[in-house]
């Protein structure tokens, strides 16, 4: 049987670890970025693989996916590091969702009663519970919800691995070479054009994230509604007098502010993120850091005094209904992975397996079937 050639689109994690997974299949791969691989969304982002902490309303489809992403993670994990010698991070610290104020309090009983609906294994701390768990949280802190089960990873060493992984079994990575055009033959893929230069392919895979829905030659049948969502981040340095126990998740209902706090190994705490619709736009904003650490102070308020580090921001990949979209396309031969929006780093392993099976074996998998580009009726 001849040697099944892949093109892969975008080599944020989810590209990457797709073009892994095939690679060591025996497909011959080939991956395509625009600029550095991992270094856009999958950069900016704080690892956290938190399916129970995160759950949102009326999103079980989306909770199945996460907790079967997460439930994948550590056979992944062992594979990867086992491939490489590269170490990725990963932890099982857990979540604590914690609140201060009424309406934080109020909020956070609510979500407590709907996970609690979902059969997901959580315990509503007293505030005095919370920092046995977790000293460094703030007096203020009045209640809390643990989340055992949710886990992080170093996103960063995570997508170094995978571009080691993917070179190593033999794939092509092609840094600062944006695809210019999908290259369409009928109702079938044929490849990509960059420059001059024509790549043909039995297989193109998209996942550009944010730019996806933007490369020249995709028809609307296919072209996937994504935006692009920023979310800022900063890290600090941990010191010896300072180390979390555990993420730190604080909901501030009267700011509609998010930010949650992952303590890493390489001794940064990450403090994300915000979650903003301004187009294209990846500054770093004076408003958008403030709102962050403020948050931030008041439940942890020992971060005031931790070196910066860096701020960075990422285009996460929203989609119309902020859930992936996954699969096949009316294009044979046309893939898509793309519009992970939060969940992208949850999602890795996950994603890379059912792409594989979708293009090793022709069959979707039942749980990625809810995500198909056909829901949206283009």
């Amino acid at each position: 049987m001849a040697q099944k050639r892949v093109l892969i689109v975008g080599g944020g994690a989810i590209g990457l670890a797709i073009g892994w997974r095939l690679a060591r299949a025996g497909c011959a791969v080939a991956l395509f970025d625009r600029g550095r691989v991992g270094h856009s969304a999958s950069w900016a982002s704080a690892g956290m693989l938190s399916p129970l902490s995160e759950v949102q309303f009326e999103e079980e489809d989306l909770l199945h996916l996460g907790l079967k992403g997460l439930e994948v993670y550590p056979e992944f994990v062992s594979e990867l590091e086992a491939d490489t010698g590269c170490c990725v991070g990963y932890r099982r610290d857990g979540v604590l969702l914690v609140g201060i104020t009424q309406d934080d309090l109020e909020y956070l009983k609510f979500r407590y009663r709907y996970q609690r609906d979902l059969g997901l294994s959580v315990t509503y701390l007293s505030g005095d519970e919370a920092r046995e768990r977790e000293p460094h949280l703030s007096a203020q802190v009045s209640a809390a919800v643990w989340c055992p089960g949710d886990h992080q990873v170093d996103n960063r060493r995570l997508v170094m691995a995978l571009k080691k992984g993917l070179v190593a079994a033999g794939g092509e990575v092609f840094e600062e070479m944006g695809v210019d055009e999908l290259l369409i033959d009928g109702a079938r893929v044929r490849g990509v054009r960059v420059g001059e230069e024509i790549f043909e392919g039995d297989t193109v895979v998209l996942a550009s994230g944010c730019w996806s829905r933007l490369i020249p030659g995709l028809p609307d049948c296919a072209r996937p509604p994504v935006r692009p969502v920023r979310g800022q981040i900063m890290r600090l340095a941990l010191t010896e007098d300072f180390a979390l126990n555990t993420m730190v998740w604080y909901s501030r209902v009267a700011t509609s502010t998010v930010a949650y706090l992952v303590p890493k190994d390489n001794g940064h705490l990450v403090l994300g993120a915000t979650s903003e619709e301004m187009g294209f736009d990846e500054d770093v904003t004076a408003g958008g850091l403030f709102e962050l650490l403020r948050a931030a102070w008041e439940v942890v308020p020992g971060v005031y005094d931790l070196p910066l580090v860096e701020s960075t921001a990422g285009l996460r990949p929203g989609s119309r209904d902020d859930a992936p979209i996954l699969g096949e396309t009316p294009i044979e031969g046309l893939i898509m992975a793309t519009g992970h929006y939060r969940k992208g780093i949850l999602l890795t392993p996950l994603t890379a397996l059912s792409i594989a099976r979708v293009i090793l074996e022709r069959r979707t998998p039942a749980l990625i079937r809810p995500f198909g580009i056909d829901r949206f009726g283009l």
